[in-house]
């Protein structure tokens, strides 16, 4: 599907905007170590930020609800948006905090570790939400993650739900998350570490996976996706359970792929794609951006998504009428926002085809 054959699906993001400081080096420092000889870079970051971009990037028409500081940083990052045409009506510029800075370390294979003073993040409110309340109304998805107050959070879920706009949450950074928003959640997307937090089940195979996702859609969650790195991601919504490989690349800098996915999963729902259609689309735009540097820098556009998809190494899942269940011969299913309406579609029973020799992303 060519992002200029239907119209720009409206995304919006509420969360976080950090400037990234970046060391490069060999190998993640211990506890009390000093490395010498890394390479240092500065990037825009910021999970809220880093999802804004690739979405946009990806084809959509996005607004990004945030808080910045009144310092160099903020204003590069907002200039950075615009850019990226992203509409930034609801960026607020706190007169007394300062913007989010996130400090990464980046290992030769790819491995990072990070630390963030969040700043304006931190004064993210829900009144600063509601303000967006119209254009949370009328977005396709609204796309969230945790480097925000968690009041702010739920408070955006609240007039998704009240609106039938489908709400795409990645738990990132982890922690503990009451009922109340997960039953507003239409699709939760967690990696291994986060989704072991979230049900104390250890997520190291794709069958401990799909245990996790049944705990959490048990909590009310209507749409889990488990992202599982090399592995792909593996997918439990109704009448399905589904892991789907990713793509083999030689990664560089793995800080957004996370961001990268969310981002361009968002756009593909966005675009009617089918669940699965749409998580290979957004695992594509990941294994994309961690053959390269930096967080926002990574996420690749459009056009460089569609060329990867249709190259030698990417394989499609085999959709087909007869992978569908219950006598639904389209093989689809909706799945409705977390208030009913405004669905989202699925493909439901089917199979993902792996070539010999190939690993995943």
């Amino acid at each position: 599907m060519k992002a200029n054959a239907v119209a720009k699906p409206r995304i919006l993001v509420v969360g976080s905007s950090n400037t990234d400081m970046i060391i490069k080096l060999d190998r993640i420092p211990q506890p009390g170590e000093t490395i010498l000889g890394g390479e240092f870079a500065t990037a825009a970051g910021g999970k809220g930020a880093n999802q804004a971009i690739a979405a946009a990037r990806a084809g959509g028409n996005v607004t990004f609800v945030a808080r910045v500081g009144q310092d160099m940083f903020g204003e590069k990052a907002v200039a950075g948006f615009v850019q990226d045409g992203i509409h930034v009506q609801f960026i607020i510029h706190d007169p007394t905090a300062p913007s989010g800075v996130a400090l990464i370390f980046v290992a030769k294979d790819g491995e990072n570790s990070i630390a963030v003073a969040g700043g304006a993040n931190g004064r993210l409110s829900p009144a600063d939400v509601k303000q967006a309340k119209g254009s949370i109304a009328s977005a396709k998805a609204l796309v969230m993650q945790l480097e925000t107050p968690l009041e702010t959070v739920q408070a955006a879920a609240k007039l998704a739900a009240q609106a039938k706009v489908p709400v795409i949450l990645n738990p990132a950074p982890a922690r503990k998350l009451p009922g109340e928003l997960l039953k507003l959640v239409s699709i939760l997307t967690p990696n291994e570490t986060e989704a072991e937090l979230l049900t104390g089940i250890p997520v190291t195979t794709a069958k401990s996976a799909a245990r996790a996702a049944e705990a959490l859609l048990a909590r009310g969650v209507q749409t889990v996706i488990i992202t599982l790195g090399a592995r792909g991601a593996f997918v439990a919504a109704p009448s399905i359970r589904q892991l789907i490989p990713g793509f083999r690349v030689k990664p560089v800098d793995t800080t957004a792929a996370g961001d990268v996915f969310n981002g361009a999963l968002a756009v593909a729902l966005g675009e009617g794609r089918p669940l699965l259609e749409a998580v290979r689309f957004a695992n594509a735009a990941a294994a994309i951006s961690v053959t390269r540097l930096g967080a926002q820098s990574s996420a690749p556009a459009r056009n460089e998504i569609e060329a990867f998809l249709a190259g030698p190494r990417a394989f499609a899942p085999a959709l087909s009428p007869e992978a569908g269940r219950g006598g639904n011969q389209s093989g689809l299913q909706a799945i409705p926002s977390a208030g009913s309406g405004s669905p989202i579609q699925t493909a439901v029973g089917v199979r993902a085809h792996k070539p010999p020799g190939t690993t995943t992303l």
